[in-house]
C-alpha cells in the first residue's frame, strides 16, 4: 500500500493536562513532609538549645503561608511550565529586566534544586544505616547513586502514570506520619516535651540569630507547597486546581508537623540528640524503638524511607521541567527543550537534574540545607514577591483565577520574612549566595553580548500570556 505524500503527520511531542487536584494536592505534600522533620529535628532543637527551637515552625509556617498566596495567584495567572522561571520573566518585563532575573533564576536552580533533591538522598542514607550500621561510606554512597538512578528510571515516562504513583506514594507518606503521631498521642509526656533549660529565654541578638536559623530549618521543611506551579502546562483546570493545592498542602502539613514533632521530642527526650551531628540521629527510628522495641521500629523505618523517597520523586519531577521551559524560551541551552518523540515529557532536562543531585548528595546535610536557602531566597522568593506587585500595576488586564487575599499584605510579610531569614543567615553562606548571583550575572552579560540581546541588542521576546 502507498503513502499519501499529503496526509498529516503524527502529532508532534507535547505536555498534556492530566494532573487533577488530588493529584496536585498528593505531589505538594509528599514532596513537603518526605524526609524533612525526621532528619532535621536535631539541628531545629540545637538551634535555640531545646524545645524553644520550635518557634521556628510558628515563624516558618507564617512567611511560607504568606508566600504561598502569591505563587497562587501567579500559578492560576501563568499556568506554564517552569513556575518562578515564567513568573520572574513576566513579572519584571520579557524584553529587559525580566530576562536578565529570570536566567539568574535558573542559573542558581541548576544548583539549588538538585540540593534540595540531594537532602532527601542524605537523609536515606542516614535511615539506611538503621538496618547496616556498619556500612562503609563507599557503600552508603553506592546505594545512593543507584536509589537515584531508580528515580530517574520511574520518571523517565508519561506523566499520566507518574500522577498514580505520586498518589501511592503520598499514601505511604500519610500512614508514616499517623504512625507517628498515634505513637505520640499514646507515650507523650509533656515534662519531656517542655523540659526548658534554665534561663533559655533571653532576648538578644544571640537569640535571634538562633531563631533565625531555627526558622530557616523549619522554611525548609516546608518547601515543596509550590511543586505542582512547575508543572502548570500538565494541570487540569489550573485556574481552580493550582491555588487549592497550595494552601490545602500547606495547611495540612503545619498540622502534620506539630502532631509530628511534639510527638517525637515528647517521648525521646531532647537531650539525647542534641547538639545535632551531621548526618543526624534517626529520630523517628529512635521513637519506635523507645516505643514498641526494635520489630516495630525496623516496619517504621522502612516507611519513613518509602517518605523520603517520595519526596525525592516529586522534587525531581517538577523541578526537571524548569531546565525545559528555559531552554524553550531561549535561555538555556537549546537541547535541554526537546520532549520525548513517543513519551511526551522533557526527558534531558530530567537527566540534568538528576545525574547533579546524585552528585549534590555527596555534602554535608546542614550545607545542603543552608546553600539551597540562601541562593534561592534573593531571586526566587523574594523576587515573586516584588513580581507579583509589579504585574497587578503594570498587567491589571490580565486574567486572575485566584487573587491575594488582603492584598498587598501578604507578598509584604513573605518579603519580610525572606529578608530576616538571609539577614540572620552565616556571612560565609550569604558570601556565597551572593557570589553565585556575581557569577549568573557575568555570564549572562557575556552571553547577551554574544547574541546581540538585551542590553546589547533587542529582543524577539513576546509575553505568551493572555
Amino acid at each position: 500500500m502507498g503513502v499519501n505524500p499529503s496526509a498529516p503527520s503524527a502529532e508532534a511531542p507535547r505536555l498534556r493536562r492530566h494532573l487533577n487536584l488530588l493529584q496536585a494536592t498528593a505531589l505538594n505534600m509528599t514532596n513537603m513532609v518526605g524526609i524533612g522533620p525526621f532528619i532535621t529535628i536535631p539541628a531545629l532543637m540545637s538551634s535555640l538549645n531545646g524545645p524553644l527551637s520550635m518557634l521556628g515552625w510558628v515563624f516558618g509556617v507564617l512567611i511560607t503561608l504568606a508566600d504561598a498566596f502569591v505563587w497562587s495567584e501567579l500559578g492560576a495567572m501563568m499556568p506554564g511550565s517552569g513556575g518562578s522561571y515564567v513568573y520572574l520573566r513576566e513579572g519584571f518585563g520579557p524584553q529587559a529586566w525580566g530576562r536578565l532575573i529570570a536566567f539568574l533564576f535558573v542559573w542558581q536552580f541548576i544548583l539549588s534544586g538538585p540540593l534540595e533533591i540531594a537532602s532527601g538522598y542524605i537523609g536515606i542514607e542516614q535511615y539506611l544505616k538503621f538496618f547496616w550500621p556498619g556500612l562503609t561510606p563507599l557503600q552508603s554512597k553506592a546505594m545512593i547513586v543507584a536509589l537515584g538512578v531508580l528515580t530517574i528510571f520511574l520518571l523517565y515516562r508519561r506523566i499520566k502514570s507518574i500522577g498514580k504513583i505520586t498518589v501511592a506514594l503520598w499514601i505511604g507518606t500519610l500512614l508514616t506520619v499517623l504512625a507517628v503521631i498515634v505513637t505520640g498521642a499514646r507515650y507523650f509526656k509533656s515534662s519531656v516535651a517542655f523540659d526548658l533549660p534554665a534561663g533559655s529565654f533571653q532576648f538578644s541578638f544571640g537569640f535571634l540569630w538562633g531563631l533565625g536559623a531555627a526558622t530557616r530549618i523549619g522554611v525548609y521543611d516546608y518547601l515543596g507547597y509550590y511543586n505542582i506551579c512547575y508543572l502548570g502546562e500538565e494541570v487540569r483546570d489550573p485556574g481552580r486546581v493550582i491555588p487549592r493545592s497550595i494552601i490545602i498542602s500547606i495547611l495540612a502539613v503545619a498540622l502534620i508537623y506539630i502532631a509530628t514533632n511534639l510527638s517525637i521530642i515528647g517521648i525521646v527526650p531532647w537531650r539525647e540528640f542534641v547538639p545535632a551531628t551531621d548526618p543526624p540521629a534517626p529520630v523517628a527510628s529512635m521513637l519506635m524503638m523507645k516505643a514498641y522495641g526494635s520489630k516495630v521500629a525496623a516496619v517504621f523505618t522502612i516507611m519513613v524511607l518509602w517518605t523520603a523517597f517520595g519526596s525525592v520523586f516529586a522534587l525531581m519531577l517538577g523541578y526537571s521541567r524548569i531546565p525545559y521551559a528555559a531552554a524553550q524560551d531561549g535561555c538555556f541551552f537549546k537541547v535541554f527543550g526537546q520532549l520525548h518523540r513517543t513519551k511526551d515529557f522533557p526527558h534531558l532536562s530530567l537527566l540534568l537534574v538528576g545525574v547533579i543531585s546524585i552528585v549534590c548528595s555527596f555534602l554535608p546535610l546542614l550545607t545542603v540545607i543552608d546553600a539551597l536557602l540562601v541562593t534561592r531566597i534573593v531571586v526566587q522568593f523574594m523576587g515573586q514577591c516584588v513580581a507579583v506587585i509589579l504585574l497587578r500595576k503594570t498587567h491589571p488586564e490580565w486574567k486572575r483565577p485566584y487573587r491575594i487575599w488582603l492584598f498587598p499584605f501578604p507578598p509584604l510579610l513573605a518579603l519580610a520574612g525572606w529578608a530576616f531569614l538571609f539577614g540572620t543567615s552565616e556571612r560565609k553562606v550569604q558570601l556565597y549566595g551572593l557570589l553565585v548571583l556575581a557569577l549568573g550575572l557575568i555570564f549572562f552579560l557575556a552571553w547577551a553580548a554574544w547574541m546581540k540581546m538585551w542590553p546589547f541588542g533587542t529582543n524577539k521576546h513576546e509575553s505568551r500570556i493572555p
